[in-house]
């Protein structure tokens, strides 16, 4: 049997929306492991998000491509696969992430401030980034690290 090792405190970037309706940007932890076999496989990390109806969508984003602002279409986990990539919240945070960076997009119902609603985001360097998605079908909340 291997050794765990301790709990896991995995770090994301969570985009989401203020009280006043603008879109914000912190860094959470994912923390809520428990140590769990599969099948007879040795015990391993597992953080079990809530069982709900999602849709996975993989996108590829080419070398200059800019998204000007605009919301996430629900509520969704984003994983880097291949590439860089930026984002951009109304309070002017702006974060990059590479392979195996991850954040969530939370922005749903921002209230438009000087021409900005939601983010902004776009590739970094000179090779496309490739994104998958996990759309998850539930009405946003309005509280920063909600999913540990």
């Amino acid at each position: 049997m291997s050794d765990l090792g301790p709990k896991p405190s995995v770090p994301y970037w969570h985009l989401y929306v203020d009280a006043d309706g603008v879109s914000r940007q912190t860094q959470c932890h994912l923390t809520d492991y428990e140590a769990k076999g599969v099948g007879p496989a040795d015990p391993q990390w597992n953080n079990k998000m809530e069982r709900g109806e999602a849709t996975v969508v993989f996108t590829v984003q080419p070398v200059g491509w800019v998204g000007d602002w605009h919301e996430n279409p629900a509520p969704q986990w984003i994983v880097v696969l291949s590439g860089r990539w930026w984002i951009e919240s109304m309070d002017g945070i702006r974060i990059e992430q590479g392979p195996g960076e991850f954040s969530f997009g939370e922005d749903q119902g921002c209230t438009e401030t000087e021409g900005r609603k939601g983010h902004k985001s776009g590739t970094v360097g000179d090779e496309p980034c490739c994104l998958m998605t996990v759309q998850l079908h539930r009405d946003p909340q309005r509280e920063p690290c909600h999913l540990s």
